[in-house]
């Protein structure tokens, strides 16, 4: 079962990089929104299973509760800035 959650880690690593490509080259600021949202809860599910892979699930989960609740704040912070009438994307 742990080679299971490992092999399912280096998945999800692998994964997490197909939106990083959106990051970087996203042609609007939505895009690049959406992809960085997409890699935050992926990388809350990765710390997770390593967690589990470490037998001290108790530690991550607090560190993912915290990564959680980081994201949501900025993702909050970029869409307010975005819907400011002084912002315009070029």
């Amino acid at each position: 079962m742990e080679s299971f959650f490992l092999y399912s880690s280096v998945v999800l690593t692998i994964i997490i990089a197909v939106p990083l490509f959106r990051v970087l080259y996203g042609p609007t600021l939505y895009d690049r929104l959406l992809a960085t949202n997409a890699i935050a809860t992926k990388t809350i599910v990765l710390i997770a299973l390593i967690g589990f892979l470490f037998e001290s699930i108790e530690n991550f989960i607090d560190i993912t509760l915290a990564y959680a609740i980081l994201g949501f704040i900025g993702s909050l912070i970029i869409a307010k800035y975005v819907s400011s009438p002084k912002f315009d994307e070029k």
